[in-house]
């Protein structure tokens, strides 16, 4: 199981490949998950959000793990594998978590409960719940998908909570990290992906990478770089790579990196389960100089 000295790196929350039918492709998943093993990925998310993890089934999921397994076996690596597991109900989210355990999981991924809106003190309480499981728990905190904004002392306590090892920081800005490196709290790894740089300037042990799906190698040169002290070359890295970025982003996620990986011949398609639709016309035409 990971532990919080391990949380550090790159982590690629890894897309779900759709064959045009709309079921999950398990021969595309693992090739996309031994590409990114290659490229030396410090670990590797199935069933985040960019793996469209709210349409994800229970047996799907099984299929998924299985699929990253054999595929970090085959690189001969041992890079941990982090399931996402929450959702906006406790209960649904500890059994996914038990899932993930059984399933052989490093950790969870839990975001923080969406749509409802709890109090503080009932994310709280749903954290230290799926905590009590067993798996390491990273905390997920995404106000702009969630609703809801986690206070400082909020975090603090969640993160004091036994079990959880960390936190995948996907705020607007970098005052969350900066407060928590400031405080000496358990390790933070960067969400937002157009703040990577400032946000490991700002202490975060690493990052939490959608983009990362697509030039890995760069992603990763870019991390090694700044590890090494090489601020210059850290900087001029993610400053060639944050054009591509904001076109990810462009039009929801990850239908831009499917799309790529797709052209670029790793996934055989760029299907997406709806509510998601495939990346317009515009898009595609900016993306084209990636392939």
């Amino acid at each position: 199981m990971l532990k919080e000295r391990d949380l550090h790196g790159v982590y690629v929350p890894i897309v779900t490949p759709f064959d045009e039918g709309g079921e999950v492709d398990a021969a595309s998943f693992y090739n996309q998950a031994y590409n990114l093993f290659q490229d030396e990925v410090d670990g590797l998310v199935v069933n985040g959000t960019t793996g469209e993890s709210p349409t994800i089934l229970s047996e799907e999921l099984g299929v998924l793990f299985a699929a990253a397994q054999a595929a970090r076996e085959a690189s001969n690596v041992s890079v941990p594998l982090v399931v996402g597991t929450g959702t906006n109900d406790t209960l649904s989210t500890v059994r996914r978590t038990e899932q993930a355990g059984k399933l052989g999981a490093d950790a969870a991924l839990v975001v923080v409960p969406y749509y409802n809106k709890p109090s503080q003190q009932g994310i709280i309480e749903h954290f230290r719940r799926i905590a009590s499981v067993g798996l390491p728990v990273i905390l997920y905190e995404v106000p702009h998908r969630t609703g809801v904004k986690l206070e400082l002392d909020t975090v603090r306590t969640i993160l004091e909570l036994e079990g959880v090892i960390g936190m995948k920081d996907s705020t607007p800005n970098t005052q969350l990290v900066t407060e928590l490196s400031r405080l000496g709290s358990k390790p933070v790894l960067c969400g937002e992906d157009s703040l990577l740089l400032e946000a490991l300037q700002s202490g975060a042990k690493g990052v939490m990478s959608a983009s990362a799906n697509v030039e890995t190698e760069r992603f990763v040169a870019f991390y090694r770089h700044f590890l090494a002290g090489q601020y210059e070359k850290s900087r001029e890295l993610f400053e060639e790579l944050l054009p591509l970025i904001r076109l990810l982003f462009q039009e929801p996620n990850p239908a831009p990196i499917k799309w790529l990986l797709e052209q670029q011949g790793i996934i055989e398609s760029g299907t997406l389960r709806l509510p998601l639709l495939p990346v317009t016309e515009g898009l595609r035409a900016k993306l084209a100089s990636y392939v």
